[in-house]
């Protein structure tokens, strides 16, 4: 596999929040001892499985940050009391921190006003026709402050677009031309492929600007394990080059001492000549 990938800065200039820090403060810590934060059902299928493991890998591989980070695979989002969660099946959240004390129940799923904002990325991996991506949850994505909604359609349930990037506006979404995230300073490309022994064509992959893949700690591996044996050969190269060099050099010795044997052997100085 031949990837090659510039990993990308988000710096803390291109951070945008969906409500202040003060506001989410100011708002009391609602009763969530009823909740329903697990509900034990599977993710829909192996592709859904296996690019979200693609999408949360790549990025705590891959992405460089100055500010901390939390990307989740089908994890809820909780943005109103008494409301029922939305479950992405990838979420990306900027300047937030994964929470340590996973036995209190308000650290195992991502509460808004715990966490103090809005998750900048939701992604949804559609597997069936079913599941409202295209209808309710543009409202529901946009009452939870989510800045990017994104559709990954792989199989085209949906409609002819295989990936479809919304940006929050005021009162809604737009759906951009590309798929660069430029708030976050992260883009999203498709990406013919294989991972983890399975090739695919249709790869749902973070980039950088210049549409470098964020490679899997796999990748890297694999990456450098190529330039190791590149570096290899190179050296292998140049050392049969030097032992080449080296033979010549004997040759050309050997040469010019039969050469000068034959002048001294006729009554002639070489050193003379």
């Amino acid at each position: 596999m031949n990837v090659t990938t510039t990993s990308p800065n988000i710096s803390s200039s291109s951070y945008l929040s969906s409500s202040s820090e003060t506001e989410w403060e100011l708002m009391p810590e609602p009763d969530i001892s009823e909740v329903v934060i697990e509900d034990e059902q599977p993710v829909d299928n192996l592709i859904s499985e296996k690019q979200q493991r693609l999408l949360t890998s790549s990025a705590y591989s891959s992405l460089n940050v100055e500010i901390p980070f939390l990307v989740t695979a089908n994890v809820g989002l909780f943005y109103a009391e008494k409301k029922p969660p939305l479950v992405p099946d990838v979420m990306l959240s900027l300047k937030v921190k994964c929470p340590e004390d996973w036995s209190q129940k308000k650290n195992r799923s991502y509460f808004t006003w715990n966490f103090g904002k809005s998750p900048e990325i939701a992604i949804e991996i559609v597997s069936n026709k079913v599941g409202n991506e295209l209808g309710s949850k543009f409202k529901n994505y946009l009452d939870a402050g989510v800045d990017y909604y994104v559709i990954f359609d792989p199989l085209k349930y949906l409609s002819k677009n295989v990936l479809q990037v919304y940006k929050k506006q005021v009162s809604s979404y737009q759906l951009q031309e590309d798929y660069w995230l430029e708030a976050v300073n992260l883009g999203l490309t498709l990406w013919s492929g294989e991972f983890e022994g399975q090739f695919y064509q249709q790869w749902l992959r973070w980039c950088d600007k210049s549409g470098n893949i964020l490679l899997t700690g796999d990748e890297k591996f694999e990456l450098e394990k190529q330039r190791a044996e590149t570096e290899k050969q190179r050296a292998e190269t140049e050392k049969q080059r030097a032992e080449t060099e080296k033979q010549r050099a004997e040759t050309e010795k050997q040469r010019a001492d039969h050469l000068a044997q034959i002048l001294r052997e006729q009554g002639i100085d070489p050193d003379l000549i």
